[in-house]
């Protein structure tokens, strides 16, 4: 788990240039729904991105703060995966600088994540058509609860989530191997694996803590809570969850909801 503690103060410098990018390029990201009509020229491919790509000189500081709230840089997306709701930005950021100073083009297949390296290069699959493209991370954000990637207006497009706005997604962070041949995470998403996704929302290695977290937050969510146990190094694990989340709407309605009772750490995971 990411340590949200971490200052940036020893960053001063990078910060200060990456604030800017942030307040300019990122912050507040909102589905455009009403560009969802917009001709797209045809984009060109992702380029991906090893490990052996120079980082970008902005956007890599080991944290950062916008809106009150301290994120934190990886240091290496090597076996990264995620699963959430994604959202897509187009128009309104197209010619200006992203948090990695590059131009930000709406026709090109890039996205913004909160705290993998600049550049990355991840397969971002739509859970919910089961359509899968690579994009190239140069940007941070969305900076939006519930919310762990931006796609392009291109990429949305690919994706089949121009006109929702929103979608569950999986993220896998991808690399080359020694032949050229793009190497993929461990546990790709079957085309035909049923979605089913849960709100972890803690993980207890005591059956008590688990029972009074499930307890609390029964009262708010009653049937839609349950805590699921299980073996890890032979050391039994209680991860209470929420769920299962159909809809980007019902999971932004979770969310709040728990924000409402000061529960802010959760991360979705798939059965």
């Amino acid at each position: 788990m990411l340590d949200w503690r971490s200052t940036c103060r020893d960053y001063a410098a990078p910060f200060a240039t990456l604030v800017l990018c942030l307040f300019i390029a990122s912050c507040g990201r909102i589905p455009a729904r009403n560009e969802a009509s917009e001709s797209v020229v045809p984009e060109t491919r992702a380029i991906v991105s090893s490990e052996r790509e120079p980082r970008s000189r902005y956007g890599n500081p080991r944290s950062y703060v916008v809106f009150g709230k301290t994120y934190r840089t990886l240091k290496s997306s090597n076996g990264f995966r995620e699963r959430g709701v994604a959202s897509w930005y187009g128009k309104k950021f197209h010619g200006r600088k992203t948090s990695s100073g590059e131009i930000y083009d709406m026709h090109q297949l890039t996205a913004a994540h909160k705290h993998l390296p600049l550049p990355t290069s991840v397969r971002v699959t739509n859970l919910e058509n089961s359509r899968s493209i690579v994009v190239r991370v140069n940007d941070r954000g969305p900076f939006h609860d519930n919310r762990v990637l931006d796609v392009s207006f291109a990429a949305a497009k690919k994706l089949g989530m121009v006109d929702k706005g929103t979608a569950f997604v999986s993220i896998e962070a991808l690399g080359l191997g020694s032949d050229g041949v793009e190497v993929r995470a461990a546990d790709t998403l079957p085309a035909d694996e049923e979605l089913l996704l849960y709100i972890q929302i803690g993980a207890f290695a005591q059956q008590p803590n688990a029972q009074k977290l499930f307890e609390q937050v029964s009262e708010k969510l009653s049937n839609f809570v349950r805590i699921s146990a299980v073996s890890i190094n032979n050391q039994s694990i209680y991860r209470v969850q929420v769920g299962p989340i159909a809809t980007v709407d019902f999971a932004d309605q979770v969310v709040a909801m728990l924000g409402g009772i000061g529960i802010s750490e959760h991360h979705f995971i798939k059965h």
